[in-house]
């Protein structure tokens, strides 16, 4: 795990530790879930804390204003290689499809 950079009850935030942006952070729940498709609607509201919290983020690390990106990968034919719910969270420089 990278630098731990956040973290409440919910949510944690750290950097990714194979960065591919200048500002490359995971933003992961506390309570496992393996992906959005297998999510229940009790468990829905956290992909909001993790957006709320992603954008705390963006602010401290000095890229809201300019842009980020955040992506989140259900399943194997989205690259999501964890089973575990999280979004990445990029920024930095100006981003294309792809990085």
């Amino acid at each position: 795990m990278g630098e731990l950079l956040y973290q409440d009850e919910d949510v944690v935030i750290f950097r990714d530790i194979n960065p591919i942006t200048p500002v490359h952070l995971l933003v992961v729940t506390r309570q496992h879930i393996p992906s959005l498709a297998v999510m229940s609607e009790a468990e829905t509201p956290l992909v909001g804390k993790m957006v709320k919290a992603a954008n705390r983020a963006a602010r401290e690390q000095g890229i809201a204003e300019s842009g980020y990106r955040l992506t989140i990968n259900s399943g194997a034919d989205s690259g999501q290689i964890v089973p575990h719910l999280h979004m990445h969270l990029m920024g930095g420089r100006r981003l294309r499809w792809g990085h």
